[in-house]
């Protein structure tokens, strides 16, 4: 299996830019926030365009504990035009207090980018995740095919956020093997 960049690669990447780790000023990390709720399987319902997940479909992120404490993540997507998945496994760490939402995460060396829950079900059955700025967005479910009010509650989020709902990239999630 290829090892490539795939959802929060992208913000790994982002030393070209200043490594932000924090969010952007606009957005407040979800507070009373549990990890071990937020552990698990993670299907990417929709995105933010970025070439590095172009052509990807069945997009999903898990997440656990690692021994030192970090968080491990692995990123997996199926490439249509290769007809292959794709993984990328990285690290995150707390910014701060581990009740806040607020994350950094690297896929390669000493290089992070921000990671922030913006909104959380209180049932931790979907998330809407920005990285260091708006230009990084996910909608995030339990579910490969979310509840309409699920789904709504998604987009009424990123509305707030003045991501409009047509610039969003959905994510098939309708194969069998992931």
């Amino acid at each position: 299996m290829l090892k490539i960049p795939l959802v929060l690669l992208a913000i790994a990447l982002l030393p070209l830019t200043g490594c932000n780790t924090l969010p952007p000023p606009d957005v407040i990390p979800v507070q009373g926030f549990q990890l071990e709720r937020y552990q698990g399987r993670w299907y990417e319902i929709a995105r933010l365009d970025h070439r590095f997940e172009r052509g990807l479909q069945a997009v999903s992120a898990d997440y656990s504990r690692n021994a030192d404490g970090s968080i491990r993540v692995v990123n997996r997507g199926f490439d249509t035009a290769a007809a292959s998945w794709r993984e990328a496994v990285g690290k995150a760490w707390f910014n701060g207090r581990t009740d806040v939402a607020s994350l950094k995460v690297s896929f390669f060396g000493p290089f992070y980018g921000g990671y922030h829950v913006a909104a959380l079900d209180p049932g931790y059955r979907w998330a809407v995740v920005v990285g260091p700025d708006k230009d990084y967005l996910w909608l995030l479910s339990r579910d490969k095919q979310p509840a309409p009010e699920a789904k709504s509650a998604l987009l009424a989020v990123a509305a707030k956020l003045d991501i409009p709902a047509e610039k969003l990239i959905w994510v098939s999630q309708d194969r069998d093997d992931n």
